[in-house]
Parts: structure tokens; C-alpha cells; sequence
């Protein structure tokens, strides 16, 4: 087996200065240099010695030392940005063999296949750019619900970059008020984890945000046994009036004209209509949506209406 730890190379840094490289703010690029934080993001995903590890959005390569240097079997890049690949070239080279690189857009890019199923641990990494991160999840979110793409290896996991807002999103709990439809779909698939917070002055250019690295970790089973997209729409639904009763919300799934099927939803699910969505519980969004799908097996014309 080859050597663990890269040879020494220029800081990252040193690669920027000597690339001429700089962060793009129309792709909401921004650099984390410092290597105990990168060290500290690969760590979140747990051991990744001997591991399989698919970084997003690598940039100079920060992160990907990181991986490199805590063992990684093999470290496949997706980078969109053609001006990073000779810096991420160095790293391969550098790297006895434990290193490709992938030239390509990430939402584009198809995983079928990346992943050999008998793999007993894959980590998707990456500091994700902000008007990527939250469509990407939502992707992500959908192949893990069909056992597409980077899923089709039950085993894969993720630690990712959001806004720190976002990231609150993705772990708040019953009754936060930050509780939302990014909540319910990522706790429905997943066991989400906020494993820390970084400072947005440690990166260059400056954010105007602090970032939140999230952990990932596949259910076996998801919390609501029904179709990514009946739960996208319900969710979305209830979540459209989240100050107000949960009854708004349900509200829109039905034509006004039949007010009879929102009684059933509550009358089937013994919800409160009054409960506001953030204080629904994932057993509650479960029931609702079991019902819902009942209502559309019964009502075939239902399953296509949108309230707008």
C-alpha cells in the first residue's frame, strides 16, 4: 500500500498566490485555509482511513489534504471550476495513486455506478458554495429515498458545509422556530448531526455568515413510509404558513371546494388542527402523509392538484 501522508507541498496559500487564483462571487466562492479547521471537518465524517471518499467543490484543495493525510484508500474530486484542476493536479500526483479528479458540475453530474455496493463505508465531503448547498441536499436527500446515484451504496455518508442559518434548519427540532420543510425532509431520510460552527472571518474572502458543518447518516429506514415526492409536497404545504394553524397548511393539498377531505386528514391522523407546523412531530408529518396518500388512491385527480 502506498504512503498515507502527502509529501510536503506549498501551503495552500502558497497555491492560491501561486495559481493566481481567487474565491468568484458569482459562484459564492470562499476559501478555508486553515488546516486544523479542515482537519476538523474530515474528522466529523469519523475515521476515513482505508475509506472510499468523494469530495464536492474542492477548490485549491484544503480539505482534500486533509482527507489525503488522514488515510483515505482512494479520494475521487468533482470540481466545476477549471481554474482549480492544476492546483488539484499537484495533489494527485502528490498522492501515489489515491487521487482522480472529475472536471464537472456536481448538480449535473451523475454518481450511478461511483460506489461498488460491497463497500462498507463511502463519506461525500465537501465546503459547499451557498446557492449550491441546500438544491444539492434536496437532491441528494431524493437519490438516498430511491437508492439512486451516490446512494445505490447504502452505506454512504455525508459532512457538508451550509450557512449557519441553514444548518440550523437542517437539525432543529420539535417547537424550534427554526424548524422547517429543509427539517422535515433531512430527518426523515437521515440522523443529522450540527458537529461545529465555523467562524465566517476564518475564511477569505470573508462571508457575511458564519458556516455550519452538518453529518448525515442514512436511515436504514425513513421516518415516512411514502414517496419523496408526497412527502415534498405535504411538507411544503404545511410549512407555506408556519406562524398559523397546521390546518392552512393542509388546506392546500385539497381543492377549496372539497373541505370534507381536510376534515378526513384530521379526523384519520387525530392531529390538533390548531397545532402550529414547527411543534408536528416526524410521527405527525408521517400520519399525515400516510393519510394523504390514502386520500389520493381514492380521489386519483387529487395527487395532481396544486394550490398554485
Amino acid at each position: 500500500m502506498g504512503r498515507l501522508r502527502l509529501p510536503p507541498l506549498p501551503t495552500i496559500r502558497e497555491i492560491i498566490r501561486m495559481y493566481g487564483l481567487r474565491a468568484q462571487k458569482q459562484l459564492a466562492q470562499n476559501f478555508l485555509l486553515d488546516e486544523n479547521l479542515t482537519d476538523k471537518i474530515v474528522r466529523c465524517a469519523g475515521s476515513v482511513k482505508d475509506s472510499v471518499v468523494c469530495e464536492v467543490g474542492p477548490g485549491p484543495g484544503g480539505i482534500t489534504r486533509s482527507i489525503l493525510n488522514a488515510g483515505a484508500k482512494h479520494v475521487t474530486v468533482i470540481e466545476k471550476d477549471h481554474r482549480f484542476i492544476p492546483s488539484l493536479q499537484l495533489l494527485a500526483e502528490a498522492s501515489d495513486g489515491r487521487m482522480d479528479i472529475i472536471h464537472g458540475d456536481v448538480m449535473k453530474f451523475s454518481m450511478d455506478g461511483m460506489f461498488p455496493t460491497e463497500l462498507s463505508k463511502v463519506d461525500i465531503i465537501g465546503n459547499l458554495p451557498f446557492n449550491v448547498s441546500t438544491p444539492l441536499i434536496i437532491k441528494w436527500l431524493q437519490d438516498l429515498s430511491t437508492g439512486d446515484g451516490a446512494f445505490s451504496n447504502r452505506n454512504t455518508r455525508l459532512t457538508l458545509t451550509f450557512q449557519k442559518e441553514v444548518g440550523e434548519r437542517l437539525t432543529a427540532d420539535v417547537g424550534d422556530p427554526q424548524r422547517s420543510r429543509l427539517s422535515i425532509m433531512a430527518q426523515n431520510f437521515c440522523e443529522v448531526k450540527h458537529c461545529f460552527t465555523i467562524p465566517h472571518t476564518a475564511f477569505v474572502p470573508k462571508p457575511e455568515v458564519d458556516v455550519a458543518v452538518v453529518h448525515f447518516i442514512p436511515r436504514i429506514n425513513s421516518i415516512i413510509p411514502c414517496s419523496f415526492k408526497v412527502i415534498e409536497k405535504v411538507v411544503k404545504c404545511l410549512f407555506q404558513y408556519r406562524q398559523k394553524y397546521c390546518k392552512r397548511g393542509v388546506e392546500l393539498l385539497f381543492p377549496f371546494d372539497q373541505p370534507e377531505l381536510v376534515n378526513d386528514v384530521f379526523d384519520y391522523t387525530g392531529i390538533d388542527p390548531s397545532t402550529t407546523p414547527m411543534w408536528l412531530t416526524m410521527e405527525d408529518f408521517s400520519r399525515i402523509c400516510q393519510v394523504y396518500t390514502s386520500i389520493c388512491q381514492r380521489y386519483p385527480a387529487i395527487r395532481y392538484y396544486e394550490y398554485r
